[in-house]
């Protein structure tokens, strides 16, 4: 687990994938990419999220996170999870998982368990920066 300042760029998101190459085991990658949406908020739209952490317990419950999903589903050989920390904008990337497995199957339910159980369980907090205006508590 690696909390970033800003957004995660196309660069690190390249580098997992090329890392994820090097894991001649696995035939399988599944990449999720968390965008932030321009959503209507009232009459205006978001234009940013800026995402605050408590960053102790976000990598301790991450570890608890990786330890479930690999008990669950014994085919992943890697998982990696990025999210981002501080402002980042409409149309960029706030989250990547990349799970590495021997098979599809694995690695899409693994990758999918790591989202969900992220959004959930993550003490990552979130406020709206809406068009002319100062931020506010985002909804879910």
């Amino acid at each position: 687990m690696r909390l970033i300042k800003g957004p995660v760029t196309a660069g690190i998101i390249s580098e997992l994938i090329a890392k994820g190459g090097e894991r001649k085991e696995c035939g399988a990658h599944s990449l999720f990419l968390g965008q932030v949406r321009n959503d209507l908020s009232g009459s205006r739209h978001v234009r940013a999220i800026e995402y605050s952490a408590y960053e102790e317990m976000v990598i301790m419950e991450a570890e608890k996170i990786s330890k479930t999903v690999q008990s669950e589903y014994d085919d992943v050989r890697a998982l990696e999870i990025i999210h981002s920390k501080g402002v980042v904008n409409a149309g960029e990337i706030s989250l990547v998982v990349l799970v590495s497995a021997g098979h599809t199957e694995q690695a899409t339910g693994a990758c999918a368990k790591i989202v969900g159980l992220v959004k959930e369980k993550l003490p990552i907090w979130k406020k709206e920066i809406l068009e002319d205006e100062p931020s506010q508590p985002a909804e879910e």
